[in-house]
């Protein structure tokens, strides 16, 4: 490149920040990779399957029917925007499902649970709780969900489905998935803050299960609950953010996958921390009778402030993962925290952390529904715009979070 053409790009370049300064003071600008961009993962999912994109302003939120209908990603800047959700690119290039478990990433995916247990829908009766016998349902890993509705700001999905647990009880089920884009009028109201000044990006979905079969479950043998977990990308300076009830840090279960230090998880008096950087795998859990339902995350790397908000009605019953024979089956988790690292094996998914919420226990009695609402959020901007909308919703200013 000659040195003029050279000094002219500088210019343009310089004219052009100075430009995007004077009109958006508050924006943070983040030097972006062209693969960290929403729409390099846009482009490359549709070489691959069929993309619902969801649009309002510069919110967008893509789609992919095929892989149960889960939100894979969103930006809150448009196509040039951070990409939030984790997606396996070699998974979905290779065209061909694994064993266990088919990793294709994404900030929103539905499961069900119990995962283990005596009334697990991953192990088949009598097999023994370890990673060889654990499968995840095709239901819920490689069978495609119908579009139902189409528009710009919302898509609904449906499947229905037929699942058996470890201790042989039958559900036939039918799902409705709505995935919809949130205002900027519906998040102020939902959160309770100001969002002058803030590029964001706001999404709910509605997940309602009908029981199809010929009986009513039957809490003595298992029942299904709702499952939402979302895969977003870790970095070195990224901390998982769960606010719960004052004295109640001795209820939480952190021994998932044995129990994790002292140095990636601080627990103060209604308040924890979790080391969200991919670089050791744990897992921590809240019941309900330690819950406020929210959860949230900073990337003070990249300055993206993350709420997960789910509706929650005081429901005491939840199902129980734990990979065991269980006493108490429904005293289990209503909110789930994951960072992924190595496991036993020695391998590992991804650089992905999750944030993850249950609906509660119920026994639905034929043609019966169970809805479970979850919101998603992402926020950007300066570290004090950011400030207020943490401390407003997580109770805590981003300067007070532990240095992991």
């Amino acid at each position: 490149m000659k040195k003029t053409t050279f000094s002219i790009l500088l210019v343009l370049l310089g004219w052009a920040c100075q430009h995007h300064n004077k009109t958006s003071e508050s924006q943070t600008t983040m030097n972006l990779q062209e693969k960290e961009t929403f729409g390099y993962d846009y482009n490359f999912l549709k070489k691959y399957k069929e993309v619902i994109l969801l649009e309002q302003d510069n919110m967008k939120v893509a789609i992919v029917g095929d892989y149960q209908a889960r939100v894979m990603t969103s930006s809150a800047k448009g196509m040039s925007g951070f990409s939030y959700g984790w997606i396996n690119h070699e998974v979905i290039a290779s065209g061909t499902f694994t064993p266990h478990m088919n990793a294709f990433g994404g900030e929103e995916r539905f499961w069900f649970g119990p995962e283990g247990g005596q009334y697990s829908v991953f192990f088949k009766k009598g097999t023994t709780f370890d990673f060889v016998n654990w499968q995840t349902p095709p239901e819920i890993d490689t069978v495609a969900y119908d579009l139902l509705e189409k528009q710009a700001g919302k898509a609904v999905f449906t499947k229905d489905m037929e699942l058996e647990n470890y201790s042989g009880t039958k559900f036939k089920v039918k799902l409705n998935r709505e995935i919809s884009l949130l205002t900027k009028a519906d998040t102020e109201k939902l959160l309770g803050v100001s969002l002058e000044g803030i590029d964001w990006v706001g999404y709910q979905t509605r997940n309602i299960l009908k029981n199809t079969g010929a009986d009513d479950w039957d809490k003595s043998k298992g029942v299904l609950s709702i499952w939402l977990l979302g895969m977003m990308k870790a970095s070195a300076q990224n901390t998982i953010i769960i606010p719960y009830q004052a004295g109640k840090a001795s209820d939480i279960n952190d021994s998932y996958f044995g129990k994790i230090s002292p140095e990636r998880l601080v627990k103060k008096d209604d308040i924890l921390f979790f080391k969200a950087d991919a670089q050791a795998r744990g897992k921590i859990g809240i019941p309900p009778q330690a819950l406020k339902p929210i959860a949230g995350s900073y990337d003070a790397e990249h300055k993206i402030l993350t709420i997960v908000q789910f509706d929650y009605n005081g429901e005491t019953d939840y199902v129980n993962s734990m990979w065991e024979i269980q006493k108490d089956p429904y005293k289990g988790d209503a909110i789930n925290a994951y960072n992924d690292g190595k496991n036993d094996s020695g391998s590992q998914m991804g650089q992905f952390y999750e944030l993850e919420t249950s609906s509660p226990a119920v026994a639905l009695k034929r043609n019966e529904t169970l809805t479970h609402t979850q919101r998603t959020f992402h926020f950007e901007g300066t570290e004090a715009a950011l400030d207020l909308i943490s401390k407003k919703i997580l109770g805590i200013s981003l300067s007070d979070i532990p240095k992991l």
